[in-house]
Protein backbone atom coordinates (compact mmCIF):
# COMPACT_ATOMS: atom_id res chain seq x y z
CA UNK A 1 0.00 0.00 0.00
CA UNK A 2 1.62 3.21 -1.16
CA UNK A 3 2.05 6.20 1.13
CA UNK A 4 2.63 9.56 -0.60
CA UNK A 5 5.90 11.10 0.50
CA UNK A 6 6.06 14.07 2.87
CA UNK A 7 6.62 16.56 0.04
CA UNK A 8 3.32 15.60 -1.57
CA UNK A 9 1.21 15.84 1.57
CA UNK A 10 -0.07 19.41 1.23
CA UNK A 11 -2.35 18.78 -1.78
CA UNK A 12 -3.95 15.88 0.10
CA UNK A 13 -4.90 17.93 3.15
CA UNK A 14 -6.35 20.97 1.38
CA UNK A 15 -9.37 21.55 -0.87
CA UNK A 16 -10.22 24.11 -3.55
CA UNK A 17 -11.60 26.57 -0.98
CA UNK A 18 -8.19 26.84 0.69
CA UNK A 19 -9.35 24.96 3.79
CA UNK A 20 -6.46 22.95 5.20
CA UNK A 21 -6.11 20.19 7.80
CA UNK A 22 -3.57 17.53 8.70
CA UNK A 23 -3.21 13.75 8.63
CA UNK A 24 -1.18 11.40 10.78
CA UNK A 25 -0.73 9.04 7.81
CA UNK A 26 -1.74 9.15 4.15
CA UNK A 27 -2.50 6.01 2.16
CA UNK A 28 -3.15 5.44 -1.55
CA UNK A 29 -4.33 1.81 -1.88
CA UNK A 30 -3.85 0.11 -5.21
CA UNK A 31 -7.09 -1.86 -5.15
CA UNK A 32 -10.21 -2.62 -3.16
CA UNK A 33 -8.46 -5.36 -1.16
CA UNK A 34 -6.10 -2.78 0.29
CA UNK A 35 -9.03 -0.49 1.11
CA UNK A 36 -10.66 -3.36 3.02
CA UNK A 37 -7.46 -4.10 4.92
CA UNK A 38 -6.96 -0.47 5.88
CA UNK A 39 -10.54 -0.01 7.11
CA UNK A 40 -10.38 -3.21 9.16
CA UNK A 41 -7.24 -1.94 10.86
CA UNK A 42 -8.77 1.47 11.45
CA UNK A 43 -11.90 -0.06 13.01
CA UNK A 44 -9.86 -2.22 15.39
CA UNK A 45 -7.56 0.63 16.37
CA UNK A 46 -10.42 3.20 16.32
CA UNK A 47 -8.52 5.54 14.01
CA UNK A 48 -10.46 8.14 12.04
CA UNK A 49 -10.34 7.78 8.25
CA UNK A 50 -11.01 10.61 5.80
CA UNK A 51 -11.72 9.56 2.23
CA UNK A 52 -10.08 11.80 -0.34
CA UNK A 53 -11.11 12.45 -3.91
CA UNK A 54 -9.37 14.90 -6.21
CA UNK A 55 -9.61 17.89 -3.89
CA UNK A 56 -11.93 19.99 -6.03
CA UNK A 57 -14.56 20.38 -3.28
CA UNK A 58 -15.10 23.62 -1.38
CA UNK A 59 -16.57 22.49 1.96
CA UNK A 60 -13.66 20.62 3.55
CA UNK A 61 -15.14 17.13 3.30
CA UNK A 62 -11.91 15.61 1.99
CA UNK A 63 -9.74 17.53 4.45
CA UNK A 64 -8.67 15.41 7.45
CA UNK A 65 -8.36 16.71 10.97
CA UNK A 66 -5.97 14.02 12.16
CA UNK A 67 -6.14 10.26 11.67
CA UNK A 68 -5.61 8.59 8.32
CA UNK A 69 -6.29 10.02 4.89
CA UNK A 70 -7.37 7.45 2.29
CA UNK A 71 -6.72 8.64 -1.26
CA UNK A 72 -8.59 6.64 -3.93
CA UNK A 73 -6.61 8.11 -6.84
CA UNK A 74 -5.22 4.72 -7.89
CA UNK A 75 -8.67 3.12 -8.22
CA UNK A 76 -8.87 4.46 -11.76
CA UNK A 77 -10.00 1.57 -13.94
CA UNK A 78 -12.60 2.64 -16.51
CA UNK A 79 -14.73 0.55 -18.86
CA UNK A 80 -17.27 2.06 -21.27
CA UNK A 81 -19.93 0.02 -23.08
CA UNK A 82 -23.25 0.92 -24.64
CA UNK A 83 -25.41 2.71 -22.09
CA UNK A 84 -23.07 2.38 -19.14
CA UNK A 85 -19.63 2.94 -17.69
CA UNK A 86 -17.92 1.11 -14.84
CA UNK A 87 -15.53 3.50 -13.12
CA UNK A 88 -13.22 3.23 -10.16
CA UNK A 89 -13.67 5.94 -7.53
CA UNK A 90 -10.43 7.62 -8.61
CA UNK A 91 -11.41 8.06 -12.27
CA UNK A 92 -11.54 11.74 -13.17
CA UNK A 93 -14.73 13.16 -14.58
CA UNK A 94 -12.93 14.51 -17.64
CA UNK A 95 -11.59 11.03 -18.46
CA UNK A 96 -15.05 9.51 -18.19
CA UNK A 97 -16.48 12.27 -20.39
CA UNK A 98 -13.73 11.78 -22.97
CA UNK A 99 -14.17 8.00 -23.09
CA UNK A 100 -17.94 8.36 -23.37
CA UNK A 101 -17.61 10.91 -26.19
CA UNK A 102 -15.38 8.51 -28.13
CA UNK A 103 -18.32 6.09 -28.20
CA UNK A 104 -20.79 8.89 -29.09
CA UNK A 105 -22.27 8.89 -25.61
CA UNK A 106 -22.17 11.29 -22.67
CA UNK A 107 -22.38 11.22 -18.89
CA UNK A 108 -25.02 13.75 -17.88
CA UNK A 109 -23.67 15.18 -14.57
CA UNK A 110 -21.17 17.94 -15.38
CA UNK A 111 -19.78 19.72 -12.31
CA UNK A 112 -17.74 22.81 -13.13
CA UNK A 113 -14.43 21.19 -12.22
CA UNK A 114 -13.83 18.33 -14.65
CA UNK A 115 -10.81 17.15 -12.64
CA UNK A 116 -13.22 16.03 -9.90
CA UNK A 117 -13.10 12.31 -9.16
CA UNK A 118 -16.11 10.07 -9.75
CA UNK A 119 -16.00 9.04 -6.09
CA UNK A 120 -16.12 12.69 -5.04
CA UNK A 121 -19.06 13.51 -7.29
CA UNK A 122 -20.97 10.53 -5.87
CA UNK A 123 -20.11 11.55 -2.30
CA UNK A 124 -21.67 15.00 -2.81
CA UNK A 125 -24.41 14.07 -5.30
CA UNK A 126 -22.82 16.62 -7.61
CA UNK A 127 -24.73 18.06 -10.53
CA UNK A 128 -23.60 21.05 -12.62
CA UNK A 129 -25.13 22.96 -15.49
CA UNK A 130 -26.84 20.07 -17.29
CA UNK A 131 -28.72 19.06 -14.15
CA UNK A 132 -31.52 21.36 -15.31
CA UNK A 133 -32.48 18.68 -17.84
CA UNK A 134 -30.96 15.52 -16.41
CA UNK A 135 -30.87 15.92 -12.64
CA UNK A 136 -27.96 15.27 -10.23
CA UNK A 137 -25.55 12.36 -9.95
CA UNK A 138 -28.04 10.23 -7.98
CA UNK A 139 -30.19 9.86 -11.09
CA UNK A 140 -27.34 8.29 -13.04
CA UNK A 141 -25.83 5.76 -10.61
CA UNK A 142 -26.86 2.19 -11.50
CA UNK A 143 -24.72 0.40 -8.95
CA UNK A 144 -22.01 0.81 -6.31
CA UNK A 145 -19.42 -1.24 -4.52
CA UNK A 146 -19.01 0.13 -1.02
CA UNK A 147 -16.65 -0.89 1.77
CA UNK A 148 -18.12 -0.25 5.22
CA UNK A 149 -16.11 0.93 8.22
CA UNK A 150 -15.32 -2.60 9.44
CA UNK A 151 -14.26 -3.89 6.01
CA UNK A 152 -17.56 -5.47 4.95
CA UNK A 153 -18.24 -5.05 1.22
CA UNK A 154 -21.65 -4.26 -0.25
CA UNK A 155 -22.17 -4.91 -3.97
CA UNK A 156 -25.27 -2.84 -4.65
CA UNK A 157 -27.57 -2.54 -7.62
CA UNK A 158 -30.26 0.01 -8.28
CA UNK A 159 -33.42 -1.44 -6.69
CA UNK A 160 -31.64 -3.15 -3.77
CA UNK A 161 -33.57 -1.95 -0.71
CA UNK A 162 -32.04 -0.89 2.60
CA UNK A 163 -32.54 -3.75 5.08
CA UNK A 164 -33.41 -1.66 8.13
CA UNK A 165 -36.14 0.79 8.98
CA UNK A 166 -35.52 4.25 7.57
CA UNK A 167 -37.55 7.28 8.66
CA UNK A 168 -39.19 9.74 6.30
CA UNK A 169 -37.34 13.06 6.29
CA UNK A 170 -38.87 16.05 4.51
CA UNK A 171 -37.30 17.07 1.23
CA UNK A 172 -37.07 20.70 0.14
CA UNK A 173 -39.21 21.82 -2.78
CA UNK A 174 -36.19 22.08 -5.07
CA UNK A 175 -34.86 20.15 -8.04
CA UNK A 176 -31.48 19.64 -6.33
CA UNK A 177 -30.58 18.83 -2.74
CA UNK A 178 -27.54 17.40 -0.95
CA UNK A 179 -27.72 18.53 2.68
CA UNK A 180 -27.37 15.62 5.11
CA UNK A 181 -28.63 12.13 4.36
CA UNK A 182 -31.42 11.34 1.92
CA UNK A 183 -33.76 9.17 4.00
CA UNK A 184 -37.05 7.71 2.76
CA UNK A 185 -38.85 4.48 3.78
CA UNK A 186 -38.19 1.63 1.34
CA UNK A 187 -35.27 3.48 -0.25
CA UNK A 188 -32.44 1.97 -2.30
CA UNK A 189 -29.03 1.39 -0.77
CA UNK A 190 -27.55 3.33 -3.69
CA UNK A 191 -29.53 6.43 -2.75
CA UNK A 192 -28.35 6.21 0.85
CA UNK A 193 -24.67 6.32 -0.08
CA UNK A 194 -24.95 8.92 -2.84
CA UNK A 195 -24.55 12.30 -1.15
CA UNK A 196 -23.40 10.90 2.21
CA UNK A 197 -20.00 12.66 1.87
CA UNK A 198 -17.83 9.67 2.75
CA UNK A 199 -19.33 9.28 6.23
CA UNK A 200 -21.21 5.98 5.76
CA UNK A 201 -18.88 3.92 3.58
CA UNK A 202 -16.13 4.06 0.97
CA UNK A 203 -17.38 3.72 -2.61
CA UNK A 204 -14.66 1.98 -4.59
CA UNK A 205 -16.46 1.46 -7.89
CA UNK A 206 -19.60 2.72 -9.62
CA UNK A 207 -21.72 1.67 -12.55
CA UNK A 208 -23.03 4.79 -14.26
CA UNK A 209 -25.66 5.45 -16.91
CA UNK A 210 -24.49 6.88 -20.23
CA UNK A 211 -26.80 8.57 -22.73
CA UNK A 212 -26.48 8.76 -26.52
CA UNK A 213 -25.09 12.01 -27.86
CA UNK A 214 -27.75 14.09 -29.61
CA UNK A 215 -27.09 14.51 -33.34
CA UNK A 216 -27.29 18.32 -33.22
CA UNK A 217 -26.94 21.02 -30.60
CA UNK A 218 -27.29 24.78 -30.38
CA UNK A 219 -25.59 26.82 -27.67
CA UNK A 220 -25.70 30.51 -26.93
CA UNK A 221 -24.31 33.10 -24.55
CA UNK A 222 -27.11 35.66 -24.65
CA UNK A 223 -26.45 39.14 -23.25
CA UNK A 224 -29.15 41.40 -21.78
CA UNK A 225 -29.35 45.17 -21.23
CA UNK A 226 -30.87 44.75 -17.74
CA UNK A 227 -31.30 42.03 -15.13
CA UNK A 228 -35.11 42.13 -15.33
CA UNK A 229 -35.05 41.02 -18.96
CA UNK A 230 -32.72 38.16 -18.13
CA UNK A 231 -34.96 36.95 -15.29
CA UNK A 232 -38.01 37.19 -17.56
CA UNK A 233 -36.19 35.04 -20.11
CA UNK A 234 -35.36 32.47 -17.43
CA UNK A 235 -39.02 32.14 -16.51
CA UNK A 236 -40.01 31.76 -20.17
CA UNK A 237 -37.20 29.45 -21.27
CA UNK A 238 -37.44 27.24 -18.22
CA UNK A 239 -40.62 25.73 -19.69
CA UNK A 240 -38.74 24.79 -22.87
CA UNK A 241 -36.44 22.50 -20.85
CA UNK A 242 -33.10 23.21 -22.57
CA UNK A 243 -30.18 21.04 -21.54
CA UNK A 244 -28.55 23.95 -19.78
CA UNK A 245 -29.63 27.36 -18.45
CA UNK A 246 -26.90 29.33 -16.65
CA UNK A 247 -26.75 32.92 -15.35
CA UNK A 248 -24.07 35.63 -15.06
CA UNK A 249 -24.68 38.97 -13.34
CA UNK A 250 -22.94 42.24 -14.28
CA UNK A 251 -20.03 41.80 -11.80
CA UNK A 252 -19.48 38.28 -13.19
CA UNK A 253 -19.28 39.63 -16.74
CA UNK A 254 -16.92 42.40 -15.60
CA UNK A 255 -14.65 39.79 -14.05
CA UNK A 256 -14.79 37.53 -17.11
CA UNK A 257 -13.87 40.48 -19.33
CA UNK A 258 -10.38 40.38 -17.79
CA UNK A 259 -9.89 37.09 -19.67
CA UNK A 260 -12.35 37.54 -22.55
CA UNK A 261 -12.08 41.05 -23.93
CA UNK A 262 -14.91 40.40 -26.38
CA UNK A 263 -17.53 40.36 -23.57
CA UNK A 264 -19.88 43.27 -24.40
CA UNK A 265 -21.19 45.83 -21.95
CA UNK A 266 -24.26 44.12 -20.51
CA UNK A 267 -26.17 43.83 -17.25
CA UNK A 268 -26.57 40.05 -17.33
CA UNK A 269 -26.15 36.99 -19.55
CA UNK A 270 -27.66 33.54 -19.93
CA UNK A 271 -25.86 30.49 -21.28
CA UNK A 272 -28.14 27.90 -22.83
CA UNK A 273 -27.61 24.63 -24.67
CA UNK A 274 -30.36 22.76 -26.47
CA UNK A 275 -31.00 19.99 -28.97
CA UNK A 276 -33.40 22.14 -30.97
CA UNK A 277 -32.04 24.33 -33.76
CA UNK A 278 -31.83 28.08 -34.32
CA UNK A 279 -35.23 28.09 -35.99
CA UNK A 280 -36.89 27.00 -32.76
CA UNK A 281 -35.02 29.60 -30.70
CA UNK A 282 -35.04 32.62 -33.01
CA UNK A 283 -38.52 33.85 -32.05
CA UNK A 284 -37.90 33.22 -28.34
CA UNK A 285 -34.65 35.16 -28.48
CA UNK A 286 -36.35 38.08 -30.23
CA UNK A 287 -39.10 38.18 -27.60
CA UNK A 288 -36.58 38.14 -24.75
CA UNK A 289 -35.30 41.65 -25.41
CA UNK A 290 -31.73 40.42 -25.55
CA UNK A 291 -28.74 42.16 -27.12
CA UNK A 292 -28.79 39.74 -30.05
CA UNK A 293 -26.18 41.52 -32.18
CA UNK A 294 -23.71 41.21 -29.29
CA UNK A 295 -24.64 37.65 -28.26
CA UNK A 296 -22.73 34.51 -29.21
CA UNK A 297 -24.12 31.34 -30.80
CA UNK A 298 -22.57 28.02 -31.75
CA UNK A 299 -23.66 24.75 -33.32
CA UNK A 300 -20.33 22.93 -33.43
CA UNK A 301 -18.85 20.86 -30.61
CA UNK A 302 -15.67 22.95 -30.62
CA UNK A 303 -17.51 26.26 -30.21
CA UNK A 304 -19.86 24.82 -27.59
CA UNK A 305 -16.81 23.76 -25.62
CA UNK A 306 -15.54 27.35 -25.81
CA UNK A 307 -18.76 28.48 -24.14
CA UNK A 308 -18.37 25.89 -21.41
CA UNK A 309 -14.80 27.09 -20.88
CA UNK A 310 -16.15 30.64 -20.59
CA UNK A 311 -18.59 29.49 -17.89
CA UNK A 312 -16.03 27.46 -15.99
CA UNK A 313 -13.42 30.23 -16.04
CA UNK A 314 -15.55 32.33 -13.69
CA UNK A 315 -15.19 30.19 -10.53
CA UNK A 316 -11.50 29.75 -11.36
CA UNK A 317 -11.09 33.54 -11.37
CA UNK A 318 -12.99 33.82 -8.10
CA UNK A 319 -10.73 31.22 -6.47
CA UNK A 320 -7.60 32.99 -7.72
CA UNK A 321 -8.70 36.36 -6.36
CA UNK A 322 -9.76 35.05 -2.96
CA UNK A 323 -6.56 33.07 -2.46
CA UNK A 324 -4.36 35.93 -3.65
CA UNK A 325 -5.99 38.14 -1.03
CA UNK A 326 -5.34 35.55 1.66
CA UNK A 327 -8.88 34.37 2.46
CA UNK A 328 -10.87 31.14 2.37
CA UNK A 329 -13.49 30.98 -0.32
CA UNK A 330 -16.90 32.15 0.90
CA UNK A 331 -19.75 31.12 -1.36
CA UNK A 332 -23.33 29.92 -1.32
CA UNK A 333 -24.78 26.66 -2.60
CA UNK A 334 -28.44 27.34 -1.81
CA UNK A 335 -31.40 26.51 -4.02
CA UNK A 336 -35.06 27.47 -3.76
CA UNK A 337 -38.22 26.35 -5.61
CA UNK A 338 -38.29 27.78 -9.13
CA UNK A 339 -41.32 29.91 -8.30
CA UNK A 340 -39.33 31.70 -5.55
CA UNK A 341 -36.29 32.45 -7.70
CA UNK A 342 -36.95 36.20 -8.01
CA UNK A 343 -37.46 36.56 -4.27
CA UNK A 344 -34.14 34.87 -3.54
CA UNK A 345 -32.33 36.89 -6.20
CA UNK A 346 -33.79 40.13 -4.80
CA UNK A 347 -32.61 39.15 -1.31
CA UNK A 348 -29.10 38.48 -2.57
CA UNK A 349 -28.88 41.74 -4.46
CA UNK A 350 -30.38 43.93 -1.74
CA UNK A 351 -28.09 42.74 1.06
CA UNK A 352 -24.96 42.48 -1.05
CA UNK A 353 -25.35 45.97 -2.49
CA UNK A 354 -25.94 47.30 1.01
CA UNK A 355 -23.04 45.57 2.75
CA UNK A 356 -20.50 44.49 0.11
CA UNK A 357 -21.02 46.58 -3.03
CA UNK A 358 -18.55 45.72 -5.77
CA UNK A 359 -17.17 42.77 -3.81
CA UNK A 360 -19.30 39.85 -4.97
CA UNK A 361 -20.47 37.91 -8.03
CA UNK A 362 -23.68 35.94 -8.63
CA UNK A 363 -23.72 33.19 -11.24
CA UNK A 364 -24.76 29.62 -11.88
CA UNK A 365 -27.63 27.23 -12.35
CA UNK A 366 -30.56 29.62 -12.52
CA UNK A 367 -32.73 27.10 -14.35
CA UNK A 368 -32.83 25.20 -11.04
CA UNK A 369 -33.14 28.45 -9.02
CA UNK A 370 -29.67 27.57 -7.75
CA UNK A 371 -27.14 30.36 -8.22
CA UNK A 372 -23.85 30.76 -6.41
CA UNK A 373 -23.01 33.95 -4.53
CA UNK A 374 -19.26 34.32 -4.14
CA UNK A 375 -17.71 37.02 -1.93
CA UNK A 376 -14.53 38.79 -3.09
CA UNK A 377 -13.33 40.21 0.24
CA UNK A 378 -10.90 43.12 0.22
CA UNK A 379 -10.42 43.06 4.00
CA UNK A 380 -10.95 40.93 7.10
CA UNK A 381 -14.10 42.95 7.74
CA UNK A 382 -15.45 42.02 4.31
CA UNK A 383 -14.71 38.37 4.99
CA UNK A 384 -16.63 38.42 8.27
CA UNK A 385 -19.57 40.28 6.72
CA UNK A 386 -19.59 37.70 3.95
CA UNK A 387 -19.78 34.85 6.46
CA UNK A 388 -22.65 36.55 8.27
CA UNK A 389 -24.48 37.10 5.00
CA UNK A 390 -24.18 33.42 4.11
CA UNK A 391 -26.06 32.52 7.29
CA UNK A 392 -28.76 35.06 6.50
CA UNK A 393 -29.04 33.79 2.93
CA UNK A 394 -29.31 30.20 4.18
CA UNK A 395 -32.17 31.16 6.49
CA UNK A 396 -33.94 32.91 3.64
CA UNK A 397 -33.52 29.94 1.29
CA UNK A 398 -35.01 27.56 3.87
CA UNK A 399 -37.88 29.98 4.55
CA UNK A 400 -38.70 29.89 0.84
CA UNK A 401 -38.83 26.07 0.84
CA UNK A 402 -35.24 25.62 -0.31
CA UNK A 403 -32.06 23.84 0.73
CA UNK A 404 -28.78 24.92 2.33
CA UNK A 405 -26.84 22.73 -0.09
CA UNK A 406 -27.82 21.87 -3.64
CA UNK A 407 -24.66 20.24 -5.02
CA UNK A 408 -21.50 20.78 -2.95
CA UNK A 409 -22.46 19.06 0.30
CA UNK A 410 -21.74 20.58 3.70
CA UNK A 411 -18.44 18.94 4.64
CA UNK A 412 -16.79 20.50 7.68
CA UNK A 413 -16.98 24.18 6.75
CA UNK A 414 -20.77 24.27 6.33
CA UNK A 415 -22.00 21.50 8.63
CA UNK A 416 -23.51 24.11 10.96
CA UNK A 417 -26.10 24.95 8.29
CA UNK A 418 -27.83 21.59 8.69
CA UNK A 419 -29.61 22.76 11.84
CA UNK A 420 -31.20 25.60 9.86
CA UNK A 421 -32.99 23.08 7.65
CA UNK A 422 -33.75 20.16 9.98
CA UNK A 423 -35.06 19.76 13.49
CA UNK A 424 -33.01 18.21 16.29
CA UNK A 425 -35.06 15.00 15.96
CA UNK A 426 -34.49 14.80 12.21
CA UNK A 427 -30.77 15.31 12.59
CA UNK A 428 -30.68 12.62 15.27
CA UNK A 429 -32.38 10.24 12.82
CA UNK A 430 -29.52 10.82 10.38
CA UNK A 431 -26.95 10.19 13.11
CA UNK A 432 -28.65 6.89 13.97
CA UNK A 433 -28.08 5.71 10.40
CA UNK A 434 -24.43 6.69 10.76
CA UNK A 435 -24.12 4.73 14.02
CA UNK A 436 -25.65 1.65 12.41
CA UNK A 437 -23.21 1.57 9.49
CA UNK A 438 -20.18 3.05 11.25
CA UNK A 439 -20.56 2.22 14.96
CA UNK A 440 -17.00 3.30 15.73
CA UNK A 441 -17.60 6.68 14.06
CA UNK A 442 -14.33 6.38 12.14
CA UNK A 443 -15.35 7.60 8.68
CA UNK A 444 -15.20 11.29 7.82
CA UNK A 445 -14.80 12.58 11.36
CA UNK A 446 -15.89 16.20 11.52
CA UNK A 447 -17.76 16.02 8.20
CA UNK A 448 -21.47 16.71 8.77
CA UNK A 449 -21.19 15.62 12.42
CA UNK A 450 -18.95 16.24 15.44
CA UNK A 451 -15.81 14.13 15.52
CA UNK A 452 -17.22 11.63 18.06
CA UNK A 453 -20.97 11.06 18.08
CA UNK A 454 -21.19 7.36 18.93
CA UNK A 455 -23.79 8.12 21.61
CA UNK A 456 -27.19 9.81 21.09
CA UNK A 457 -26.29 12.52 23.61
CA UNK A 458 -23.66 14.08 21.31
Amino acid sequence: MRRPDIASRVPFVEDASGFRGFADQIFAPADEAEVIELLRRAAVERIGVTVSGAGTGVTGGRVPEGGWLLSLERLNRLEVTEGRAVAGAGVLLRDLQSAAAASRQFYAPDPTETTASIGGTIATNASGSRSFRYGPTRNHVLGLRVVLAGGRVLDLRRGDKVDFEVPLLPLPQTTKHTAGYYLQPGMDWVDLFVGSEGTLGVATRAELRLLPQPPEMLAGVVFFPDEESALNAVESWRHERPRMLEYFDRPSLDLLRTRFSEVPAAAAALLFEDERDAGFWSERLEQAGALLDSSWFADTARDRERFRHFRHTLPELVNEIVRRRGFLKTGSDYAVPAARNREMMACYRRLLESLLPGRYVIFGHIGDAHVHVNILPASAGDFERGRELMIEFARQAVALGGTVSAEHGLGKRKAHLLELQYTTEQIEAMKEVKRRLDPGWILGRGTLWPADCTKPSC
